[in-house]
């Protein structure tokens, strides 16, 4: 029967849109609310202390990076870091050239910026995925002239997953430089979904520029970092009293950086065995899904390989549904999960990332994602099969969706 609400539980399976703050990384913060709350910009003695904690948590952050404290940029958050990325570079270096290379599965922070610059009179390539989501190298180098600029690739896809091949990218860029004896196209990647899960060293990634959050790493919302790599220059978005080396003015949120860097350290010291068991976890949920539910197409990378995937992400559609309608019941019992991305929930078109890989319309609109994280446990799994094949059953009865088994067959 549906919706027995004696049998309800709460069960947290979209740490791709937002995590909850690690109560290691809540302690660490808390002395910053009340004692430790003066402006580093101040001259006085408790100022002065906190301005301490501030360049203590700016070089624990570039430890992480193995890169030097005056490259990491404290902002709100990914989306002003990747603003501050893409709009600081175009408007510097405009005169240099006017044009950028991304992605079309992209995040909007990084996608809106370059529709805003296409206003301003620049040329923007948007690159296509393959049908797994992966940016090819090849093609990100055959798109570069000597008028680009700068080439924004996100590190991991936070809708499928894709661990796009930034190493290689980087590597590409960095020989098409040295033919061309020239310092551009700067490289960024949005790291926001990969920061929890990969390794960030900005040297072994050969990237210029690179952004992630504390929002999806277990830390705090409303702060994020922007790596930007000495001798690069950007153009400030905010200007007043030239807070973080005249870069991002603004007083700091301290509390905020204390706790993305208390989170930071956190996730990369257990990352492996953490991946390990969202790895097991995920691929235990889709042979769960597979079993119980007929007529479904995993998105994204296949699950085997550890090094395509971020191991907690879980992205299918179930033919003869529509997600929201599947969000809905399922949330009916506790269950949170995504049909897309969380930052355009509000939106009824499919996801754009499915739509470039190539998924039909009707596949992308009965799409799911299911991102694991800390708190999820194999009894989770199982709360969640005991109701979704029976939601399933229900919405196929009641959908107007028919795709019929010859188009499923293509899918299958």
């Amino acid at each position: 029967m549906f919706f027995n609400k004696k049998k309800k539980s709460f069960v947290y399976l979209d740490h791709a849109a937002t995590t909850y703050i690690d109560e290691r990384v809540k302690q660490a913060m808390e002395p910053f609310w009340i004692k430790e709350f003066t402006n580093p910009s101040s001259l006085y003695a408790p100022a002065l202390k906190v301005k301490g904690f501030l360049s203590e948590a700016r070089k624990k952050v570039a430890k992480i990076l193995q890169a030097l404290p005056d490259n990491i940029i404290f902002t709100s958050g990914g989306t002003e870091s990747n603003n501050l990325a893409i709009f600081g570079i175009a408007r510097k270096y405009q005169n240099q050239g006017k044009h950028i290379v991304t992605s079309k599965i992209e995040h909007q922070a990084v996608l809106r910026c370059c529709e805003q610059l296409e206003k301003e009179g620049f040329t923007v390539t948007y690159l296509e995925p393959d049908s797994e989501g992966f940016i090819s190298p090849k093609k990100v180098l055959s798109a570069i002239t000597p008028e680009t600029i700068l080439v924004t690739i996100m590190y991991a896809n936070n809708e499928i997953g894709t661990i796009e091949p930034i190493v290689e990218i980087g590597k590409e860029i960095l020989k098409w430089r040295k033919e061309k004896n020239t310092v551009f196209p700067y490289f960024h990647t949005d790291a926001c979904q990969a920061a929890g899960a990969l390794e960030l060293a900005v040297e072994k990634l050969h990237v210029d520029l690179l952004t992630f959050n504390g929002s999806k790493i277990y830390g705090p919302k409303g702060v994020g970092v922007l790596y930007k790599r000495r001798g690069v220059e950007i153009q400030p978005l905010f200007f007043g009293g030239g807070q973080e080396m005249g870069q991002r003015s603004g007083t700091e949120n301290i509390s905020g950086i204390i706790g993305l860097t208390k989170a930071l350290e956190l996730v990369q010291d257990n990352r492996l065995a953490e991946n390990k068991r969202l790895f097991n976890l995920r691929n235990y949920f889709w042979e769960q899904v597979q079993t119980k539910i007929n007529k479904v197409k995993l998105n994204g990378p296949k699950l085997e390989d550890e090094l395509l995937r971020l191991p907690n992400n879980l992205n299918f559609s179930i033919l003869d549904v529509e997600g929201e309608a599947l969000l809905l019941y399922l949330d009916n019992y506790g269950i949170c999960c995504s049909t897309g991305s969380a930052c355009t929930s509000a939106s009824l078109e499919p996801s754009h990332v499915l739509s470039a890989c190539g998924l039909p319309y009707e596949y992308s609109h009965g799409s799911l994602r299911f991102s694991l994280g800390h708190c999820n446990t194999k009894a989770d799994i199982d709360y969640v099969m005991e109701y979704l094949p029976e939601i399933v059953e229900k919405l196929r009865k009641i959908s107007p969706v028919n795709l019929g088994v010859v188009q499923h067959a293509k899918y299958k």
